[in-house]
């Protein structure tokens, strides 16, 4: 793994192909997809295992208890969005305030 500050992530987003009203504070390109935010490693395994035609996942803001973010007990509800080639979303997963989760 090789991270790498830039000095603007919007424009490295936008050219790994995830629409801007998904944006977080950072985007990685894991095996050609790109994972945008708090995405959830479970969710990363399982795009990486299933290999659908998409351009990767991403979670909106930062939501209190995703990955990275679980610094208090209270947890936000958050959906894992699917950008498909054409930039348009599927819902993959969505994590709800008990930590339980539905995958789709």
């Amino acid at each position: 793994m090789n991270p790498k500050n830039v000095p603007d992530p919007t424009v490295f987003r936008r050219k790994a192909g995830i629409p801007d009203r998904l944006g977080s504070c950072h985007t990685a390109i894991v095996q050609g997809y790109a994972i945008e935010g708090h995405v959830p490693a479970r969710e990363i395994k399982r795009l990486l295992a299933q290999k659908p035609k998409a351009r990767g996942l991403a979670v909106m803001g930062m939501p209190a208890g995703s990955p990275g973010m679980t610094q208090t007990p209270h947890r936000d509800a958050f959906d894992v969005v699917l950008v498909l080639p054409d930039g348009t979303e599927r819902l993959y997963a969505r994590y709800n305030h008990d930590g339980t989760s539905q995958t789709y």
